[in-house]
C-alpha cells in the first residue's frame, strides 16, 4: 500500500464523523473535515510514517506534495504538514524545500496551515541558512500575498533571544498599513513573542511606530503598559 493510501485509510479509521461539521465550521474551511482530532490524528500518522519510510529527499518532497495536492479532506493537508516535519526526514530540510513550503503557504492560505509552516519549517530554515533565507523573508514581507507576508512576520516566533530584531521589524514594516485581520494579528503576535525576551524594545517600537488597535493589544498583552 502506498503512503498516500495508508494515510487516508488511517485517517478514515480514526475519524469521528459526528465532529466533522463542527470542526469545519470552527475553521471556516471550504474543504470538508473527516472529524479526526489532533491527538488521534498524530498517533495514527506516526504509525503510518514509521511503516512507510521514504528513502530520498526528492521522494519525501513528492510524498508531501502528493498528500497536499490530492487532499479531499483538511486532515489530509494536516498529514502533509506532519510528514514535512517528521523527524526521520530532518536531514532533508534544506533550501530545496523552500518551493514546497511556498506552494503550501500560498495554496493553504489560512492560519491553521500557514502558522505551523511559518514557525516550524521556515523558521528552522532561517536558522540553518540565514544568508539565503534572510533576504527571502524580506522579499516575502513585501509580497502581494498576505500569507507570505504573515510567514515572514511569524517565522522568528520561537527564536527568543536569537531573534534578528532588524529582520523582525523589517518584515513587519510593509504590513503596518494593512488593515487585514490576519496581518494585524501576525504583527501583534510576533511582537508579543519577542516581548518575552525584550519587553522594553517592543514597547519602544510600538510607540515609535504608532501601532494601534489589534496589533497593539496583542503586542502589549502581557506587559504593564496602558
Amino acid at each position: 500500500m502506498s503512503l498516500g493510501k495508508a494515510v487516508r485509510l488511517a485517517l478514515q479509521e480514526a475519524a469521528e464523523p459526528g465532529k466533522a461539521e463542527t470542526m469545519r465550521a470552527y475553521m471556516k474551511s471550504a474543504m470538508p473535515f473527516l472529524g479526526v482530532q489532533a491527538v488521534p490524528r498524530r498517533a495514527a500518522l506516526k504509525r503510518v510514517f514509521a511503516d512507510h519510510r521514504l528513502d530520498s529527499a526528492p521522494e519525501w518532497r513528492r510524498g508531501v506534495l502528493s498528500l497536499w495536492r490530492e487532499a479531499e479532506y483538511r486532515e489530509e493537508r494536516y498529514a502533509a504538514i506532519e510528514l514535512s516535519g517528521y523527524h526521520y526526514y530532518r536531514p532533508f530540510q534544506t533550501l530545496y524545500t523552500v518551493p514546497m513550503y511556498e506552494e503550501m503557504i500560498v495554496t493553504g492560505a489560512w492560519w491553521d496551515v500557514v502558522d505551523e509552516l511559518a514557525t516550524h519549517r521556515i523558521g528552522a530554515l532561517l536558522t540553518a541558512y540565514p544568508d539565503t533565507m534572510r533576504p527571502l523573508m524580506l522579499e516575502w514581507a513585501n509580497d502581494d500575498d498576505l500569507w507570505k507576508r504573515r510567514t515572514a512576520i511569524l517565522c522568528q516566533n520561537r527564536f527568543k533571544d536569537r531573534t534578528d530584531t532588524a529582520l523582525l521589524y523589517a518584515c513587519i514594516q510593509p504590513s503596518l498599513s494593512d488593515n487585514d485581520f490576519f496581518a494585524r494579528k501576525a504583527i501583534g503576535w510576533a511582537l508579543r513573542e519577542y516581548a518575552k525576551t525584550n519587553p522594553g524594545d517592543v514597547i519602544r517600537y510600538v510607540k515609535a511606530k504608532g501601532i494601534t488597535g489589534l496589533s497593539r493589544r496583542e503586542a502589549l498583552k502581557n506587559l504593564p503598559v496602558t
